[in-house]
């Protein structure tokens, strides 16, 4: 009674003329980069509760790695509208 590859391909298939290719890309791009911070502030967390002296260097380089991210942001915005 379990879901067959025929199914999931039908479903794929149908997810893909909803939304489209371009759109399927962005979304498992933002959430890839989703899990990827998630996964980096669970590293930060185990690196802060190890060496509490370093948290100064880490927020310094949490606050550039968002400018980054915002820079980066940006021109992708533009070029959706």
């Amino acid at each position: 009674m379990g879901i067959s590859i025929w199914q999931l391909l039908i479903v794929l298939g149908i997810v893909i003329l909803l939304f489209g290719t371009k759109k399927l890309r962005n979304i498992g791009s933002d959430l890839g980069g989703a899990i990827r911070g998630f996964k980096k502030s669970m590293s930060d967390e185990d690196s802060k509760t190890a060496d509490p002296e370093s948290l100064d260097e880490d927020t310094e380089s949490q606050s550039q790695s968002q400018q980054q991210a915002k820079a980066e942001e940006k021109p992708r915005d533009k070029s959706h509208s």
